[in-house]
Formats: structure tokens, C-alpha cells, sequence
């Protein structure tokens, strides 16, 4: 079984199965804030993003199981023009400087080596050797609609997905926190917005379907079937059919459309996880019950999923990246900001706890 590995705000910490639970193995980065990290299943490789503040961020990788790490090239943005000023929607200045690393993923299997990476504010990168070095996706970054994005829950515009499509190298979807979902078929020389069906409440009326300033926390794509997409959005949850073409809103989910993070079923587009929360000015599971919901008929209906979590006192909030889920589809595996972590072998129907003293967890990945 693969391991689980969990980036946290005070390091990155390695499970490992141990019969029928999952234990704690290793810890890497004692007391660093790891936003990102992936598992490359190409070679094996282990990438983890350090946001390091005033020392700014960082890249690792390990090519042999976390037993020595490198550090590698960190994206950088090109130099902003003499002069030049760049506010966002808020009218704040956008700065031309990697602030983070919110998503990182690798290319298909002909193409090894192959990187991509999504940064605040807004910055695509591509890496074609591992991530020795990066370059700026200059299509998406100089795209003239972009200066429409805003920040949300963060200060400035962030991409957070990178959905690669399974059988076209050169297609893929990316989703940013607030600046919609745009689609590339042709290796990111040019781009389409894709978020039309998206609906931001937050914004006055006439502007609520705009696709280029929706808020996607997440958007995932299902593997063995790539047209079907889900995302779970400021405003509650969409599906897409079409690839992203059209997008509807579901909203008969329970006990709350509000939430940060999904999880596709490999194998099942219409099967889906999300954690709900109520949102905004709280931010909390619904009545202080951490739960699971889920749908097998594409939102049709929806599951509440209770089982070894706890339902009473429960403050829990699962970042967009804490959910995750195997090739199996049967293990999941979702961390929580008050540093619980809890796995699953059967889709959900129970959970077991593997520790509740952990700093809080911001993104978690099968290896």
C-alpha cells in the first residue's frame, strides 16, 4: 500500500500502513510551513514547497524515499517592467514574486521530467527537467483577462489546480482562487476561460456568472473518465460533463454546499467526497460534527458519512488540499486544521483516527 504523506504548518510528516492502521514513520522539515508537495509516480521522486516568510519559498526533492533531500530551483516571476504597476480587482499592488506554491503536479509518462506549478498571485510554471528550473507560462500570465482576478481567502489571486488531462498530453485545466478555470489544448500556448455555470454570490448581480472572477477552492478531474469534472467552490459545489465547457450547481448537498476540498473516484466520475463546513463568518463543521459527504449518481443525492469521527466539539476545517484519495479508490485519507488526520479503507463508511496532536495539515497525498 502506498504511503500517505502530510504537509503541515511545522513540517512534513510520512504514514505507513501497520496492519490495519496507518502510523507515523517519518518527519522532515521540523517547525517549516510545507504548502505543497507531491509524490511523482513517474519515479518515485518527493517534492515538497517550503513558504519560509521573510527567507521566502523553497523546493525539495528526494530521490530516494526522503532519506536525503535536494534543494531545487523555486519559481520565480520575471522582473516587472520599470514603472510599471499592476493593481488587482481590490486595487491593491500585485506583486511580480512567488508569494507561494499552491499546486504542484507532474506530466504524463512520455514526458518525464516534465513539471507544472501554480503559485500565488496567479503565476502557471512549467519544468521540463524535474524542477532544476521553471518557466513562466508567459501565455497565461501576460493573458489580458487576468487582471480581473482578485484575491479571495487569500491576499492575492493563487492557482490551486492543475487537472492534466489523462490521454492528451497538451490539455489540461487549471482553477484560481478568484479568477475562474481556463483550459489550454494546445501545451498552454493559448487559453479559454471554462467556468460559465459558476455562480458567485458574493459579487453584486450582474456580476455573479461572470466566469473569470468565480472562486473555485478545488477542482479535480476524474481519471478514467476526464470529461467529468467537480469543484467545490466559495458558493457551494458544480459538476461539469463536458470538460468544463458548462458547469452545473449542485445544491441539494448535505449538510452544507460550503466546504474547501473533493475527491474523485478514479474509476467513477459520478462518485464524489466533500467535507462540509458552514462558511464565511464561521468556518466550522456544521453543528460542531466533523462529517464526510458523498455521492455515487453525480449529486443526485448525498451520503453523510460519520462513522470514527467525531461528533460533538468538533472545529475542524479541511483545507483544499487535505482530502485525498488512491488510485484504489477505496482509501482516503483527509487532515484537518487542528492537526487530526483520519484514513479510511472503505470509501468513507468508517474512519480511524491517526492523530489528533499533529500542526495543522494543509495539503496531504498518497505516494
Amino acid at each position: 500500500m502506498q504511503p500517505i504523506y502530510l504537509g503541515t504548518r511545522k513540517g512534513l510528516f510520512q504514514l505507513l500502513p501497520d496492519g490495519d492502521r496507518w502510523r507515523i514513520h517519518k518527519f522532515w522539515f521540523p517547525g517549516e510551513h510545507v504548502s505543497m508537495l507531491v509524490s511523482d509516480p513517474r519515479d518515485g521522486a518527493l517534492y515538497a514547497a517550503l513558504n519560509l516568510g521573510h527567507f521566502g519559498v523553497k523546493l525539495h526533492r528526494s530521490r530516494d524515499g526522503g532519506e536525503s533531500w535536494q534543494e531545487v530551483a523555486a519559481p520565480a516571476y520575471p522582473p516587472k517592467p520599470e514603472g510599471y504597476e499592476e493593481l488587482d480587482m481590490w486595487g491593491k499592488p500585485l506583486p511580480w514574486s512567488t508569494q507561494m506554491i499552491w499546486a504542484l503536479e507532474p506530466g504524463p509518462a512520455e514526458k518525464p521530467g516534465e513539471l507544472w506549478c501554480g503559485t500565488l498571485p496567479g503565476g502557471l510554471f512549467h519544468s521540463t527537467d524535474a524542477g532544476d528550473s521553471w518557466q513562466i507560462v508567459e501565455s497565461l500570465w501576460y493573458l489580458p483577462e487576468r487582471r480581473q482576478w482578485m484575491g479571495g481567502g487569500a491576499d492575492y489571486p493563487g492557482i490551486h489546480s492543475i487537472c492534466l488531462h489523462p490521454h492528451h498530453p497538451s490539455s489540461l485545466i487549471i482553477g484560481v482562487s478568484s479568477g475562474g478555470a481556463w483550459q489550454t489544448n494546445d501545451a498552454a500556448q493559448t487559453w479559454a476561460v471554462r467556468s460559465q455555470g459558476m455562480r458567485a454570490e458574493f459579487l453584486p448581480p450582474e456580476q455573479q456568472y461572470n466566469p473569470i472572477t468565480q472562486d473555485p477552492h478545488l477542482i479535480v478531474r476524474c481519471p478514467a473518465e476526464p470529461h467529468k469534472l467537480w469543484a467545490q467552490h466559495h458558493n457551494g459545489i458544480f459538476r461539469s460533463v463536458d470538460e468544463g465547457a458548462s458547469w452545473t450547481e449542485i445544491t441539494n448537498a448535505v449538510p452544507s454546499v460550503f466546504g474547501f476540498a473533493v475527491a474523485v473516484h478514479p474509476r467513477h466520475g459520478d462518485t464524489a467526497w466533500f467535507v462540509p463546513g458552514v462558511k464565511d463568518e464561521q468556518r466550522i463543521p456544521v453543528g460542531g460534527k466533523l462529517v464526510v459527504s458523498r455521492t455515487r449518481d453525480g449529486g443526485e443525492s448525498f451520503e453523510v458519512l460519520t462513522r470514527g469521527l467525531p461528533q460533538e466539539h468538533a472545529y475542524d476545517i479541511v483545507y483544499r488540499h487535505a482530502l485525498a484519495i488512491d488510485g484504489t479508490g477505496r482509501n482516503l485519507v483527509l487532515g484537518t486544521t487542528t492537526g487530526s488526520v483520519y484514513t479510511t479503507r472503505d470509501e468513507g463508511e468508517s474512519w480511524q483516527c491517526v492523530s489528533e496532536h499533529l500542526p495543522p495539515v494543509y495539503c496531504v497525498k498518497f505516494g
